[in-house]
């Protein structure tokens, strides 16, 4: 069975490049490039792809607004977001607004087609490229795999939760640290901690997790 994208990415090389190597693909079938966000979700509507290869950062109509557009009009596209930082909080936001999951821009080729073809398949994807489980059903699992989540969260100290509470406002750790008069330094061994007591693997999961609890 054929598998239909629609890549939505502002930079011209690499969407391109990314095209070149999904038609080499059989099953894939590239059936349009939007240049901006506003461009991504009219061919969405026109094609109604399988998936959508979503830049986080699009001029016109960011990533994330044109997931939400998408997600609510075509409920049967999935949208995986392009990022070149696993810790870019805007894939949060991405997720809540209900994508599917993303990819690292730096993944290989090969666990870059493995995604799409999982996703396809509905099967949320634990990539090595990536530091987290990507979608919102998988933060379920991991609810459901790692027990009560206020337990773990009730671990972290008022200070830890303070942190991981500007960290999922999407503020960043200079922000962080400049609110709480600490310094940055401080801040990252205290996301450090989070991440150890959370059982979670980057900023990105330990995020997730405190917005399906709180």
């Amino acid at each position: 069975m054929s598998i239909t994208l629609l890549i939505a990415e502002d930079q011209r090389l690499f969407r391109q490049s990314l095209r070149l190597l999904l038609e080499r693909e059989p099953d894939l079938i590239v059936v349009g490039e939007a240049g901006d966000g506003r461009e991504a979700f009219d061919l969405a509507m026109q094609h109604k792809p399988d998936i959508v290869l979503m830049d986080v950062d699009m001029p016109k109509l960011d990533g994330v607004t044109a997931t939400k557009l998408i997600h609510a009009c075509l409920p049967d596209t999935k949208v995986l977001m392009l990022s070149v930082h696993d810790e870019d909080t805007r894939i949060i936001a991405a997720v809540e607004a209900g994508a599917f999951g993303y990819i690292l821009k730096d993944a290989d080729h090969a666990e870059f087609l493995h995604i799409i073809r999982a996703t396809h398949r509905g099967e949320h994807v634990l990539s090595p490229f990536m530091p987290d489980r990507f979608a919102r059903s998988a933060v379920a699992a991991v609810a459901e795999a790692r027990g009560s989540e206020p337990s773990l969260l009730s671990t972290l100290t008022e200070r830890e939760r303070e942190i991981l509470a500007c960290a999922a406002a999407g503020r960043g750790n200079k922000e962080i640290a400049d609110q709480l008069c600490v310094s940055v330094d401080t801040v990252k061994t205290h996301l450090h901690h989070i991440y150890q007591k959370l059982s979670v693997k980057g900023r990105v999961e330990a995020v997730l997790v405190y917005l399906h609890t709180t």
